[in-house]
């Protein structure tokens, strides 16, 4: 009895062990850039307020469309701020929503939150990167009725979601420089998706500078700059947003 006991508990330490460390580095995640930090700020043609998530209010426009953002895994959700300030700057209404632990696939229905709190938006669409986009894709098929559009930035569906039959607009965003989601996993997506899915390859583009928190294990360099990279995937989302009108 005592040595079965001693090698329960060596068990039991050894698997609270593996659950500390998973959430240690599950909630240090790498710091976000300093640009990040500065578009967390209102300013005349924004207003942003940050409380359950990082709103982005068009000061100027009563957009009755809004966009709702899961960011990537193990990735500080306010990487994404310059992306969601640049949207509302084009006049729609733009949501980062954090994830528990940082994880996307532990709050795929956080959207309904949202949804709930903003009720005189009309068409929303949800969009995510990377980990983040997979499980956007993944509220869209729980959800068909409530979501509009859906933007996939370096991201697929997970497998076994079938969206080709939706009454749904799609844009799939991705970096041909990119080291985590390959060229053919877009492509073989392709059949998860609407048949009037756009498809946009940002050429030099890489995985991480989807967000603004550096470069990230496994990636591949990008050949042009995280400032262009940011401005083709804002004009991408406009206008997947604009068509929802």
């Amino acid at each position: 009895m005592r040595r079965r006991n001693k090698i329960l508990f060596a068990a039991l330490l050894i698997v609270c062990v593996v659950l500390v460390g998973f959430v240690v580095w599950a909630e240090t995640p790498p710091a976000p850039m300093q640009e990040a930090f500065n578009a967390m700020k209102s300013d005349s043609s924004v207003t942003v307020t940050s409380a359950r998530w990082l709103v982005f209010q068009p000061n100027e426009a009563n957009s009755t469309i809004g966009f709702i953002f899961y960011p990537g895994g193990r990735v500080d959700f306010r990487s994404y701020t310059p992306l969601a300030h640049e949207i509302a700057r084009e006049g729609y209404i733009a949501i980062i929503v954090p994830m528990p632990l940082n994880l996307a696939v532990l709050g795929s229905n956080l959207a309904n939150d949202v949804i709930s709190a903003y009720p005189k938006v009309s068409s929303w669409a949800i969009g995510g990167h990377s980990l983040g986009g997979s499980m956007a894709a993944q509220y869209v098929r729980d959800n068909p009725n409530k979501i509009r559009g859906l933007v996939l930035l370096a991201a697929y569906p997970p497998s076994g979601d079938d969206l080709s039959k939706f009454n749904l607009s799609v844009t799939t965003i991705h970096g041909t420089n990119d080291g985590l989601v390959t060229v053919r996993q877009i492509d073989d997506s392709l059949k998860q998706l609407p048949a009037s899915t756009i498809r946009f390859e940002i050429a030099g583009g890489n995985h991480a500078q989807f967000g603004w928190y550096g470069t990230q294990s496994g990636d591949n360099p990008a050949t042009i700059s995280r400032e262009q990279q940011q401005n083709q995937t804002a004009s991408a989302i406009v206008q997947l947003l604009h068509g929802l009108q």
